[in-house]
Formats: structure tokens, C-alpha cells, sequence
């Protein structure tokens, strides 16, 4: 795999940041202030979608007394207040460490909001293995096929050179949109079961993923 690819496009929120507890978590008190039914984490995954409005909806929202954007601002809120009670999924360095020692170029394309991306990436000393760090303008994680589009036209790089890493359905599809292959970790947001629905590679951890390459 090394020797196929010139570049690899991590996903950032439960592919390289290990967030889904606390996503639940932070969800499940969303949902009590609102008087909606709180779930597990086997519920959140199989609901869970990009656009991230409509995993509300699955969840139980209506937005006809408050809408999208306000709840999307709480959620959020207490979030960015805990982020750092994340940790970086097992085995994420040491893929890191490998593709760099063999001069494949990486970067990070994420839904995520770009100045608070940066500030996790920096955080966690991940920038010394990245070239292009990509996130969204905003808290709504709505779609980031434009921005990946944008990066695939920055890394001039043909069909069959770059591998998106990913751990939800939307990963895949905007591999498939930008000309990028796609492996799919289950260790996310989003089930085995679901991923494996794409056709998709997927693995179960980076642990295991790591052994492929």
C-alpha cells in the first residue's frame, strides 16, 4: 500500500480523535434539557449520519421549537468545553509514523471547524506529519465534499495516487467524488456493518489496518 499511494486524507472525528463517548455523552445531556430519549452508544452509531441535522432528527428532534442551527450551538458548546477528555485512537501514530518514513505525503480533510481542528492538531503534536490541514467555516458539519474537491485540486494528484481514510458512509462517498480510494476503520462513528454496505475495505482499528500497509 505504501508503494501504491503519493498521499493520504485522514478523516478527523473518530478516525484519528477517539470522540464517540463523548459525542453520546454529550448528545444524551442535550437530550435530557429537551425531554427527548437518551441512547447508547450502539444506538448513536447506528443512527449517526452526515449531515449531522439529520442524526438529530433520527435522534428525536423535530426543529419546530428551536431550530437546527441553536441546537447544534448547544451541542456543540459543551463539546469544545470537553474535547480534551479525548484521547487519539490506538495504533494512529504508529500508521503515521510509517507513512512518513516512506515519504507518502498527509493531510486532514474533516467536517470539522477549521480554527478548532487546528488548535486539536497542534495540540496533540500531529502537524510534524501533516501537509494540508482542511476544515469547515462552521459548527454544522452539514458536508465537506467541496473541500475535499479543493484539496484533491491542491495535491494535483491522478486517479489511484490517494487513499481517503475515513469511519462513516460519508467518507466513502466523498472519496468516491474526488477521485480518491477509500479504506474505512470501524472504530468510529459509524458500524462495521454499515461501512462494509459501501464496498469498501474496511477495518476493524488502525491496529489492524496497520498491518496492510
Amino acid at each position: 500500500m505504501i508503494n501504491k499511494y503519493k498521499h493520504i486524507v485522514w478523516d478527523w472525528n473518530g478516525t484519528i480523535l477517539d470522540d464517540v463517548e463523548l459525542c453520546v455523552d454529550v448528545g444524551n445531556n442535550l437530550f435530557r434539557r429537551k425531554n427527548i430519549p437518551t441512547i447508547t452508544v450502539e444506538k448513536y452509531k447506528s443512527i449517526f449520519t452526515i449531515p449531522v441535522k439529520d442524526y438529530y432528527i433520527a435522534a428525536g428532534f423535530n426543529f419546530k421549537d428551536e431550530s437546527f442551527e441553536k441546537i447544534g450551538k448547544e451541542w456543540m458548546d459543551e463539546y469544545e468545553e470537553r474535547k480534551y477528555e479525548c484521547s487519539l485512537h490506538k495504533g494512529l501514530i504508529e500508521v503515521m509514523e510509517k507513512f512518513k518514513r516512506s515519504g507518502v505525503g498527509q493531510s486532514i480533510l474533516s467536517a470539522y471547524k477549521q480554527d478548532n481542528l487546528n488548535s486539536m492538531v497542534n495540540k496533540f503534536g500531529l502537524d510534524k506529519y501533516l501537509d494540508h490541514v482542511v476544515g469547515l467555516d462552521n459548527i454544522y458539519a452539514a458536508s465537506k465534499l467541496h473541500l475535499g474537491k479543493e484539496l484533491m485540486s491542491v495535491l494535483g494528484n491522478g486517479h489511484g495516487e490517494t487513499l481517503l481514510i475515513g469511519d462513516t458512509v460519508h467518507d466513502y462517498d466523498v472519496a468516491k467524488e474526488i477521485g480518491a480510494d477509500c479504506v474505512l476503520i470501524a472504530a468510529g462513528h459509524q458500524p462495521y456493518e454499515t461501512l462494509l454496505k459501501t464496498g469498501s475495505k474496511v477495518y476493524r482499528n488502525l491496529e489492524e489496518f496497520y498491518k496492510t500497509i
